[in-house]
Order: structure tokens, then C-alpha cells, then sequence
């Protein structure tokens, strides 16, 4: 088997271009959330697709393998990418690696788009997609 499929349900839908990460609003309040509760609680909340559009708040590098519930390439396979915290205007500041842009270029401010790239591959041949963040044209 091969083919696509999302590294997490209900985290985000669409892919490249098309992507939209899924949020929940708390019916009580208003107040959003990422990534989107699920379970019992998710009742309380209505799913809102996010704005596809960014500005950098702060970032890092990640240049080691996290630890666990981590699953993705380790040791050899392993290679250091950046990770943002990035403002959807008017909406939350999520979480994200950041994408196609070179470490050195990165800068508070940067505008960047959501989009999807490969979080590892199966076995199987399966590409596991996350969301990650780009800069914008």
C-alpha cells in the first residue's frame, strides 16, 4: 500500500496549497484552540478552519531527534529543521515547523502560509503528512 494520509485526524485538511488547519472554538466563550479538542470534549467546541496566513512570532532549530511521543526519522535519517511559533492575525499563534526557507533567513516578522510536507515515510511506502509553515511570495 502507498499513498497519503495525515500524521494526526482532524489536525488540519487539504494538502499544499490547499491546506487549512482545523481549530475549535469553545462554544462558551469563543476562545480558539490548537490543535482542535477530540473526544469528550470536543462537544464544547465548533471545528473553524484557520486563516492560511502567517507571521512569524519566534523560532528555533531543532538540531536533535525529540524524545517521545516523537516518531519520525531518528539517527542517520534524522535532519535538524526550524520550528515557529507563527501569529494567525487576528486568531492564535500555533505551533509549526517551518519550511523551505534557509535557516539564516529566518526573522521575526517573515510572512509565511500554511502548507504540508513528508513527516516520514512507512514501510509500506505510506507518506505520513504534517503541517508546516512557508514563506510567502
Amino acid at each position: 500500500m502507498s499513498g497519503t494520509r495525515p500524521v494526526a485526524e482532524e489536525l488540519f485538511r487539504g494538502s499544499g496549497d490547499e491546506t487549512r488547519l482545523l481549530a475549535g472554538r469553545r462554544k462558551s466563550d469563543g476562545r480558539l484552540v490548537f490543535p482542535r479538542p477530540l473526544g469528550g470534549s470536543a462537544t464544547r467546541y465548533d471545528t473553524i478552519e484557520l486563516g492560511r496566513h502567517g507571521t512569524l512570532w519566534s523560532w528555533t532549530i531543532q538540531r536533535f531527534a525529540p524524545k517521545e511521543p516523537y516518531d519520525g526519522p531518528v539517527g542517520s535519517d534524522f535532519q535538524q529543521y526550524a520550528v515557529g511559533y507563527v501569529e494567525i492575525p487576528g486568531e492564535i499563534i500555533v505551533e509549526s515547523r517551518l519550511v523551505g526557507v534557509a535557516f539564516e533567513e529566518l526573522r521575526i516578522g517573515l510572512a509565511l502560509r500554511v502548507t504540508t510536507e513528508i513527516y516520514r515515510v512507512e514501510p509500506d511506502g505510506t507518506r505520513v503528512l504534517t503541517y508546516a509553515f512557508e514563506p510567502r511570495e
